[in-house]
């Protein structure tokens, strides 16, 4: 594709409008623009063009402006109240200090559209270099009510700094890397956005969903906002909400049913196993003979546990290690005193147990030793004394209940 048949042929370019669905109201909410290129009777999209490096940057200035004032022009004409999304890299943006792009938004508010209709994305690429530049700028852009978007977070870690000094009110994430990326890692990358979006106030938007399963996973891991081709593709006219492919709501609501079983049979475990143990408590005698208490529980816990252990409220180890290996306990003595109170939530469930005098399944997390996704179920045996037991891999793998929530 010639940049310049594009450039001398405006009137062959036209926005097309990707529907953006909120997750609090199961409705659309906006548009992502994109733009699309009359070409022997098809449209085609100027991706291509956008991404090349080689085409200048004051080239794909001039096809953005196009295509933003005919979206907005659509907006108005057809009184839809919504949101826009829009691309832009920090070299446009920064053309003139960054002053071309606003008188632009500010002709356009003239007009009757209000700024913080708009929602400027960027992408992480975009901080390699003069990044505090940009970031002054949109701090700039922010006063004017317009909303910043960091576009394909997570691509790169490292930047995970430079988007807490942002503070972006929204973070898209690609859900096509959960099709690429190793699922554990993908899942150890979000919980870190997660975080730091509740530290800056930011909303997770979940972009290129393509399926149930992807829709299921952006519900589920705190998505405030859907998008992709599952829900709708990208039209010339701003789509409403009897245009969606799915019915959003409906859907949600079988999320829902699914996780509250899920809910529940967790709950149920958990206190299937504090009932063993209670049924137990009369062979427990105090930390002198904890080993051959733990001998009595490893027979109840037999196929779900790998390991069990006895610590004190301050976390200090009073038993040995009982680990099941190859189908029999072995007993590993050395552990006993080891130090355990450093490990995060350690002492905060110690006093939740000591407190409503209940057990606690944990989160799941991967074990120091194995590396294995485990959860560990904790039972207080009295005010200074708790028992854990570690639940295997294998038997969590089996029970869909107990895999990673």
């Amino acid at each position: 594709m010639d940049p310049l048949d594009i450039l001398e042929n405006l009137d062959k370019v036209k926005p097309v409008f990707q529907p953006i669905v909120s997750a609090v109201k199961h409705s659309i909410i906006g548009y992502e623009i994109f733009g699309r290129f009359q070409s022997d009777g098809d449209w085609i999209s100027l991706a291509d063009f956008f991404h090349d490096l080689d085409v200048p940057d004051e080239y794909k200035a001039e096809v953005d402006h196009h295509l933003l004032k005919q979206a907005i022009d659509e907006m108005l004409e057809s009184d839809n109240k919504g949101s826009l999304f829009i691309n832009r890299n920090a070299r446009q943006l920064l053309v003139n200090g960054g002053e071309d792009f606003l008188q632009t938004l500010m002709e356009f508010e003239k007009k009757g559209f209000s700024m913080d209709r708009l929602v400027l994305e960027i992408t992480e690429h975009d901080f390699e270099e003069g990044f505090d530049v940009l970031n002054h700028l949109l701090i700039y852009y922010k006063t004017y009510g317009i909303q910043i978007a960091v576009d394909h977070v997570g691509a790169k870690s490292s930047n995970i700094d430079r988007i807490r000094q942002i503070k972006p009110h929204i973070l898209k994430i690609d859900t096509g890397i959960i099709r690429q990326s190793n699922p554990d890692v993908f899942q150890d990358i979000l919980y870190s956005l997660s975080l730091l979006a509740h530290r800056i106030g930011a909303k997770l938007s979940f972009e290129n969903i393509e399926d149930d399963y992807q829709l299921n996973f952006a519900w589920k891991h705190g998505g405030h906002y859907y998008q992709g081709f599952y829900l709708a593709k990208p039209d010339f006219t701003p789509l409403m909400d009897d245009c969606l492919l799915i019915d959003v709501g409906e859907k949600v609501i079988g999320f829902i049913q699914r996780e509250k079983s899920l809910v529940k049979e967790r709950l149920a475990f958990a206190l299937s196993c504090e009932e063993k143990i209670k049924k137990l408590m009369s062979k427990w005698d105090g930390p002198e003979t904890a080993d051959s208490f733990i001998e009595v529980v490893t027979r109840s816990f037999d196929e779900e546990s790998f390991r069990i252990y006895i610590c004190n409220s301050d976390g200090q180890q009073m038993s040995s290690n009982f680990r099941k290996q190859d189908e029999h306990w072995k007993i590993e003595k050395g552990q006993v005193g080891s130090h355990w109170g450093f490990r995060p939530y350690f002492l905060e469930n110690i006093l939740h147990m000591r407190t409503w005098h209940k057990g606690i399944l944990s989160d799941s997390y991967a074990d120091i030793e194995t590396a294995e996704m485990i959860r560990t179920f904790s039972f207080p045996l009295s005010e200074k004394y708790f028992l854990f037991i570690d639940i295997s891999y294998s038997f969590i793998f089996n029970h869909d209940y107990l895999l990673i929530e």
